[in-house]
């Protein structure tokens, strides 16, 4: 917490959080971080120990949001698949709940984790991202073959290239667009498009 009594820490946050998303973490700047928060540089390290700690600040707790949120999701689908053989149910949670639910609310944080984050290690995160769930997703695929559902024969290659092109396209409307009515529009329609190849692919259809 702040030593600085003078400063909220809440304002700090917000100065850092408005440098960022105007700059970058590359371009931005501790002298201009301080001015927006009308204190000194050496104030501001009273809050933060450098640069890379402040935008670790701003964008971890949401990190730390999404693959929480991503390891619950994974349990409830292998304790469904489980449950109903049928498939009933088996994506009734998707990953657009994830962005209506988590994301969504934290846009700002969002577009900096995707769009100012170069020169950070949160600069590959959708790569990231995407490696780490298709990794899962071959798993899921053998588990669901297991269990009796008649799961297509799909390599790794297909996966990345399929789950790479999915969250790039739901990631989209939550860096480019800041009505939300038109973000959840425009998700609906990734869904209905995007949906019907998942299920197939998992022998659910």
């Amino acid at each position: 917490m702040p030593r600085d009594k003078s400063i909220s820490h809440g304002k700090v946050n917000q100065a850092i959080k408005d440098e960022f998303l105007e700059k970058g973490y590359e371009a931005a700047s501790i002298r201009s971080i301080g001015a927006r928060a009308g204190m000194t540089s050496a104030g501001l390290y009273r809050h933060y120990e450098d640069k890379a700690a402040m935008f670790d600040a701003i964008v971890s707790p949401l990190v730390s949001e999404i693959r929480d949120w991503t390891e619950r999701h994974i349990r409830q689908k292998y304790e469904m698949a489980v449950r109903n053989k049928d498939g009933g149910g088996l994506f009734g949670e998707t990953i657009m709940d994830l962005i209506k639910s988590v994301i969504l609310p934290r846009k700002e944080e969002f577009r900096l984790l995707l769009n100012g984050s170069k020169g950070t290690r949160y600069e590959s995160f959708v790569h990231d991202f995407v490696k780490e769930n298709q990794k899962e997703y071959m798993r899921a695929l053998e588990f669901f073959r297991e269990k009796g559902y008649a799961v297509r024969d799909v390599s790794e290659g297909e996966v990345h290239m399929l789950l790479s092109a999915y969250l790039t396209a739901c990631f989209e409307p939550i860096v480019h667009e800041d009505d939300d009515e038109k973000i959840l529009r425009y998700l609906d329609t990734l869904e209905e498009f995007f949906m019907p190849g998942w299920l197939k692919i998992m022998g659910v259809n």
